[in-house]
């Protein structure tokens, strides 16, 4: 009997750690969005690169085109995001998760060099433009370059929100770090993944 109760509580043991890891919450997760109050949605992210194009034929530009999005200007140096989903509801409200949002040039590539974002939607594709800003003081990115941005866009953009953009934006001077990709549906978010059951080891045999 002894000997089946240390067979045994090792066993429960470890199973109720992966439940307790199942059931924890990942503070970066997405909540699903509702489609009743979603105005538009984010999945996947593109980092900046400063210069979008050089004019000319030769091999060498003179003449750069920087790359500004709807009057925003890029950053100075090229930046990568790894991962980014955002949701964004008719009252303004905005969830938006990045992970690794980190330098992609110079002497401190692959660090997030200590900066904070905030993020701004701008809605329509022609000129004058209009962007509905998050906090403009921004969030701290973690040195992986991971941040989550829980805010309320000011103004409230509008209903409906035609040709998206969402630029996250360094809150230093206003340049754009990276833009989410829009999604022309809005899709039930990600679940969180759970171990399979059969990862569970077996409950050991009692012994006769």
């Amino acid at each position: 009997m002894k000997r089946t109760l240390a067979l045994s509580i090792p066993v429960l043991l470890l199973a109720g750690a992966l439940a307790s890891t199942a059931l924890a919450v990942d503070p970066l997760l997405m909540p699903a969005p509702l489609a009743v109050n979603t105005l538009v949605q984010f999945k996947g992210g593109i980092g900046v690169i400063p210069v979008s194009s050089g004019q000319g034929l030769e091999a060498i530009a003179t003449v750069v085109n920087r790359n500004i999005v709807r009057d925003v200007q890029p950053a100075g140096q090229i930046w990568v995001i790894r991962k980014f989903d955002a949701l964004v509801g008719v009252d303004g409200s905005i969830h938006a998760v990045g992970r690794g949002l980190i330098l992609g040039g110079g002497n401190n590539i692959g660090r997030a060099a200590g900066q904070s974002v905030f993020a701004s939607l701008i809605c329509g594709a022609v000129a004058p433009f209009t962007t509905s800003d998050s906090n403009l003081a921004g969030v701290p990115l973690t040195d992986e370059g991971d941040f989550v941005i829980n805010d309320v866009l000011t103004p409230t953009p509008p209903t409906p929100c035609d040709a998206p953009v969402l630029l996250i934006r360094n809150a230093a001077n206003g340049g754009w770090f990276a833009a989410g990709i829009p999604r022309a549906n809005v899709v039930p978010a990600e679940p969180a993944v759970e171990p399979p059951v059969d990862e569970v080891p077996p409950a050991a045999p009692a012994m006769p």
